[in-house]
């Protein structure tokens, strides 16, 4: 990725000046180098007739935090600060960035436009989020730039993974959650994992751990692309993934227990006693609970530990946030011997 090479002194004037030329890359650290900066910049012809030295060297990335603060910046060229406190954060998937646009906002749709396409010049398709539908979570998407398409490859720790938005459900802010699970995870364990979508969790664990891990989703259309997805990062995996197409309340009863469950579970589905009877060490339970209920869900979770017999422990963590003082959360459940 190309660099321009500037001496320290003259470092921020220039950073503001490809800023306003639209050349800037917020997507990658600036770095310091011998009483110079290397600041990164898109790969745009006009580059070489700004009279700097181009480089051709890797920088880092930002975080995903650091990245939605530069659309701000890029925007406050455009907008007030008022405007800017109801800018919403944004998602990007593969080619794709999603975002939601609230009523403050609808006239500058074409600025978070232009916005979103300097910090991430890569995007071919840029669609506005509606509301969830149906029995599988779909969200409706209308398109407001780029190509007629919501079907993208998305990388995320060490895998890729298909997805198409208008037919499946898929959170790339749970990335994090998909890596801590991978490396609580050891090598020989069995695990089971319900409501397995297209498989971004299976993948990123069989990815790290030499595993046996068996999913099961009742999504036409996630388990289709869940088996593209097997082959898509057949070389990648250590671990092995059986997927199950079918509903997981009639699936489950039917399989043996296994050392650890992971269990993504929908918004409004209650799988807790399910998961937990096909669990012998571990269960990784997300929820979504009010701060104020999270001592009721702990309680919940160690009383039907109770009527299944075992002993067992429970943390629960907050994930991300869903709606005031709602928060999507997951319980770590370490189940006892005996």
């Amino acid at each position: 990725m190309p660099a321009v090479k500037v001496p320290r002194r003259e470092a921020e004037p220039v950073k503001r000046k490809l800023k306003k030329l639209g050349l800037y890359d917020g997507r990658r650290r600036p770095r310091r180098e011998n009483g110079y900066v290397l600041l990164p910049v898109i790969s745009d012809p006009r580059i070489e007739g700004l009279g700097y030295e181009v480089l051709r060297v890797e920088l880092p990335l930002r975080p995903e935090r650091q990245i939605y603060k530069n659309l701000e910046s890029v925007l406050a060229e455009r907008m007030s600060r008022e405007e800017l406190k109801h800018l919403r954060r944004y998602d990007v998937i593969g080619d794709i960035a999603v975002i939601q646009i609230p009523e403050e906002l609808e006239h500058r749709v074409e600025d978070i436009v232009w916005g979103l396409r300097k910090v991430h010049p890569f995007l071919k398709v840029i669609a506005r989020k509606g509301f969830h539908e149906g029995a599988f979570r779909i969200r409706d998407y209308s398109i407001i730039w780029g190509e007629e398409r919501l079907e993208t490859v998305h990388k995320e720790n060490g895998v890729r993974i298909k997805v198409d938005l208008s037919k499946v459900f898929f959170n790339p802010r749970m990335k994090g959650e998909r890596y801590r699970l991978a490396h609580l995870v050891r090598d020989g364990e069995r695990i089971l994992i319900p409501f397995a979508g297209v498989l971004p969790y299976a993948l990123v664990i069989a990815g790290y751990r030499k595993v046996k891990i068996t999913a099961v989703e009742l999504n036409r259309e996630a388990y289709e692309l869940g088996l593209e997805n097997i082959e898509l990062n057949r070389e990648r995996l250590r671990g092995e993934i059986e997927f199950i197409h079918g509903d997981v309340f009639e699936v489950l009863p039917e399989l043996p227990s296994y050392d650890r469950v992971i269990s993504p579970t929908p918004r409004g589905v209650d799988a807790l006693a399910l998961t937990l009877s096909k669990a012998e060490k571990w269960l990784h339970y997300y929820d979504f609970v009010h701060e104020g209920e999270i001592k009721r869900f702990r309680a919940r979770i160690l009383d039907e530990c109770l009527k299944l017999g075992r002993d067992c422990s429970v943390r629960v963590k907050k994930v991300s946030d869903f709606k005031p003082h709602v928060f999507k959360v997951c319980a770590d459940i370490e189940l006892k011997e005996g």
